[in-house]
Parts: C-alpha cells; structure tokens; sequence
C-alpha cells in the first residue's frame, strides 16, 4: 500500500472512529496527531505500513517520547492497521509479526493530603463569604461547586468539563458520567455540603446552565474547560499558601486512595473510576501499602517498648 493509499485510508479510519465507534472528540484528536505523525515520519516511502517501517518507527517513539506517551502511539497504529485488515485493505496485518510488549517504568499515583484539600476547601468557601462584587460570588460559587465535584466523585477532568445539566440530578443525589469509550456509569454524592454547593452554584447560574446546556460554565457564558479548572486550582492553592503542585487528576487519586484506606472494596472503586478492568485500579494498592508502611514505622505500640535483656 503507496503513502496516497494510506493517507486516504487514515482519513476512511477517523470517520470510522467517529461515526461507527462514536469516540469522543480528544480520543479523535489524539488519534489523528498519531497517525499523522507517523505518515510524516515514513514519508513517501514505497511501503509505508510494512513490518520494517513500522519496527523503524517504534524504535523512533522509544527514543523520542515517554515510555506511556510511546505505548499509546503504538495502540493507535495497530488499532489502524486491525481496522485495514478488518476491511481487507491489508493483506496481512504487520503487527502479527511484531512484538510490541515492553514494560513502563513504575510511579504511584500523586495524591493530595486530606489535609491539604481541607484547607483547600475552606479558603474557596471563605473567599465566598469575603466577595465583594456580584461576579465575585459567581466565580467562587463555581469554584467551590468545580472543587467538591472533582473531590467528591473522582471523575476525570474532561468528564467533569463535558457534564450536561441533564446529567446533574441533586434532588436524589447523583450525576451521569459518559466516560472513555463513551462507557456510561452513575456515581452518587453522599455528602450533604458537596450537593448544597452544587445546588446553590446552580442557582445563581440557572439561565446561562439553560442557554448553554453544561453544567459548568465559564466566565463568557460557555463551556468550561480544562484548562480552566486547571487554573481554578492553582488560583486557591495559591491564595492558601500551598507549595504542592495540584492537579485536576489527583483529586482522582486521592479519591480512590482515601476511599481504600477506609477500607472499600477495590471493585467499587473500580465502578466509579470508570476504569474498565481491575489492574488499572491496583495501582491505588501500592499507595495504600505505602501509607501502611509508614503507619506501622511510626505507630506501632512497639516503638514505646523498652527491652532490658538480663
């Protein structure tokens, strides 16, 4: 198959993402930089998807990127080249030939401190109730409201920007989330303060949530994004004196960390990431195993223990 050929194909591939598989819009966007990058890479070589170009490649993308960011790009390649065989554009899938299993480094999950997201928490609600103008008080109505959502239910940034008023029910305590893979699943808010934050940002923002249809809304009356909640955090974290680097994701990890040091099954918590197997949400046990570590280095009824052997 020429470049032109697949250059049509990849085109043909994307539609297919987004018609037949109906994945969403940064999923797209990702797999069209991948692909592109690598027509780009090979050229106007005569056999652009033979084993020895793509071999060539891979060994290109361990040199270049991350070991994760490297593994997704290979994902992408080979979902492509299943789809060509599936249409029998491909004679036969080069893939078949190539080993692609490599181990990534390993890193816990960065988690916040409870304590941390206290203090967090009661600077936004305090900020509140010192705001001087009207659009003072909206802004931080919201910021509480974009806080306590990400704490209180683990979603993912993206999840919590695309959330759709019709998708918030606070009267029986729940939101719907449509995950990756456009993977639907409900997560409940148990906490009473978390829902009167959500209800009251409601409230003061009920025309424009009506205009629009998002739940969240930014200062323009649109869509909140997420380089606005990523702004929105380091705005407080700030104002407080935090020197850690907060991120969106982590109140992901503390949500899951937290909830499995008091003891939740592991499965629930798989539910409620929306993680579609169980060894994606382990990696929450090696941070629990830490924390175990270091309760029983420092509080072990052990250490009180003075030994006089005779």
């Amino acid at each position: 198959m020429k470049t032109t050929d697949v250059k049509t194909c990849v085109r043909d591939y994307l539609k297919h993402c987004n018609h037949q598989k109906q994945l969403n819009n940064k999923t797209l966007k990702a797999y069209e930089i991948d692909l592109r990058q690598y027509l780009s890479y090979v050229g106007n070589k005569n056999e652009p998807l033979s084993r020895l170009c793509l071999l060539d490649y891979i060994a290109h993308l361990h040199e270049t990127f991350q070991p994760k960011t490297a593994k997704r790009k290979i994902a992408c390649l080979k979902a492509f080249c299943a789809w060509l065989e599936y249409e029998e554009l491909l004679i036969e899938n080069p893939f078949q030939k190539i080993q692609t299993k490599f181990r990534e480094p390993f890193h816990l999950p960065r988690t916040i401190p409870i304590e941390q997201i206290q203090l967090l928490l009661n600077a936004v609600y305090t900020e509140r109730t010192r705001a001087r103008t009207q659009y003072q008080r909206m802004v931080l109505l919201r910021d509480a409201a974009v806080l306590e959502l990400l704490f209180a239910t683990g979603v993912r940034v993206s999840e919590l920007c695309s959330l759709r008023l019709e998708n918030v029910n606070l009267a029986e305590g729940f939101i719907k989330i449509y995950g990756k893979g456009a993977k639907e699943r409900l997560i409940q808010i148990g906490n009473a303060d978390v829902l009167a934050a959500l209800q009251v940002y409601r409230n003061a923002y009920a025309e424009q949530i009506k205009q629009q249809g998002w739940f969240f809304i930014n200062r323009l009356g649109g869509c909140l994004s997420e380089e606005s909640v990523r702004g929105i955090i380091r705005k407080h974290a700030d104002a407080c004196g935090l020197i850690l680097h907060i991120t969106p994701h982590m109140f992901r990890h503390s949500f899951a960390t937290l909830l499995l040091e008091e003891d939740v099954d592991i499965r629930y918590i798989q539910k409620m990431l929306g993680h579609s197997s169980i060894v994606t949400t382990q990696i929450y046990t090696h941070v629990t195993a830490k924390k175990q570590k270091d309760i029983l280095t420092t509080k072990h009824p052990r250490n009180r223990l003075i030994i006089n052997p005779r």
